[in-house]
C-alpha cells in the first residue's frame, strides 16, 4: 500500500484543495479535507464541487489500490446535508469487482459523523500496473 500512497502524493489538484490521504487498503480508502474559506460557495456552505472532489479522490485511491490502473467511467453524488466548518471525511468501500469493472460507494461525513453526501462510482480496470516509482 505504500506504493499507492506514494502514487497519490502526486495528485496535484487534491493537494491544491487541501485533501489528505489518511488510509488505504485493498478496495478501500479514507481521505480528509479541513474546510477553508476557499471551499465555500456564495451561501457560505461547502461548494458541491469541493465535496465531489473529496469523494472522487477517495474513489480513485480505493479503485487503484489493487495496483492496476482503474479509470472512472461513471460517477454520481447525492448531497444530503450542507457543511460549513470543521473537517470532512470521505470513506470509499469496494462494493463489487470483476476483471474489467468495479463499483464503489463513498460516504462523506462531517465532524459529528453526519452524512454530507453519498457518492457512487464505477471504474474500468485496465491490465497495466500503476507506476508508483516516481515521486
Amino acid at each position: 500500500m505504500e506504493s499507492i500512497k506514494r502514487f497519490f502524493k502526486n495528485d496535484k489538484f487534491g493537494e491544491h484543495v487541501g485533501i489528505e490521504l489518511l488510509e488505504v487498503s485493498v478496495g478501500s480508502a479514507k481521505v480528509k479535507m479541513e474546510i477553508k474559506d476557499y471551499h465555500l460557495n456564495s451561501h457560505k456552505t461547502v461548494h458541491g464541487g469541493a465535496i465531489f472532489t473529496l469523494a472522487d479522490l477517495a474513489f480513485a485511491v480505493a479503485s487503484n489500490s489493487h495496483g492496476t490502473i482503474a479509470a472512472s467511467i461513471n460517477a454520481n453524488i447525492s448531497y444530503i446535508k450542507a457543511a460549513t466548518t470543521g473537517t470532512l471525511i470521505a470513506e470509499a468501500k469496494e462494493v463489487a469487482i470483476n476483471p474489467k469493472l468495479a463499483t464503489y460507494t463513498i460516504h462523506v461525513t462531517d465532524d459529528a459523523g453526519d452524512i454530507i453526501a453519498i457518492f457512487q462510482g464505477m471504474v474500468y480496470r485496465k491490465k497495466a500496473a500503476i507506476d508508483a516509482s516516481h515521486e
